[in-house]
């Protein structure tokens, strides 16, 4: 069975920006729901992936949405917990120099984000992320899609667009919310990392492996 991996710092650890209510509401509540609904869904189909990358591949391929979704959403969550810091970065050297030739520097990146997330139509996610190239972009996916089912696609970076990762403290307004995060809480040096294991140093990030579940004697 997956299991929900805990977040990576305190739950007020992202205030302002992000609330301790939310945080919780957050991961205990719609997080942990995805992954207790997969794990339900899997063992029903009398499955273990091996992964839950090959998961979401997997019930992408077999179009078992709600197997993909839940599955999807597990490690989108996952991943955008990994992808903020409690701590204010900056990009620093081969990051810092592949948004500068990207977008023409910080500012202009953050302007894209922004404006991505603001104008999504509905619930999903905003990504900055290398291509097969090297390069990067910004693009958003909607409700659980990810890039995942797409390898020439390597995330650095995302923030979650469904209401619930931001409604309690901002109500309506996704453009504060976005602005306000890609000022304060993108983790760039997990950024960086990302960056380096999609150029071949390294390896990219992967949820965390299915332990077997423990049986009664």
């Amino acid at each position: 069975m997956f299991t929900l991996p805990g977040l990576p710092y305190a739950y007020d650890a992202l205030a302002p920006v992000i609330s301790d209510r939310t945080l919780h509401f957050h991961h205990d509540k719609h997080h942990a729901a995805y992954v207790k609904t997969l794990n339900e869904l899997l063992a029903k189909a009398g499955k273990m992936p091996s992964s839950l990358e090959a998961a979401i591949v997997e019930s992408a391929g077999a179009k078992e949405p709600k197997l993909y979704n839940n599955a999807a959403q597990a490690w989108n969550h996952a991943f955008f917990w990994l992808a903020m810091s409690p701590t204010r970065q900056a990009p620093a050297a081969e990051l810092a120099e592949a948004i500068r030739i990207s977008f023409g520097g910080l500012p202009a990146l953050r302007e894209q984000f922004v404006k991505e997330g603001a104008a999504h139509f509905g619930s999903g996610w905003v990504w900055l992320a290398a291509d097969a190239g090297g390069g990067l972009k910004v693009f958003s996916t909607h409700d659980a899609h990810d890039t995942v089912t797409t390898p020439k696609d390597h995330p650095l970076l995302v923030c979650d667009l469904w209401e619930h990762a931001y409604y309690l403290d901002y109500q309506n307004d996704r453009k504060a919310y976005l602005e306000a995060w890609f000022d304060a809480l993108p983790n760039w040096d997990f950024a960086a990392s990302q960056l380096a294991a999609a150029r071949g140093s390294g390896a990219l990030w992967r949820y965390e492996a299915p332990v077997a579940e423990a049986r009664a004697a």
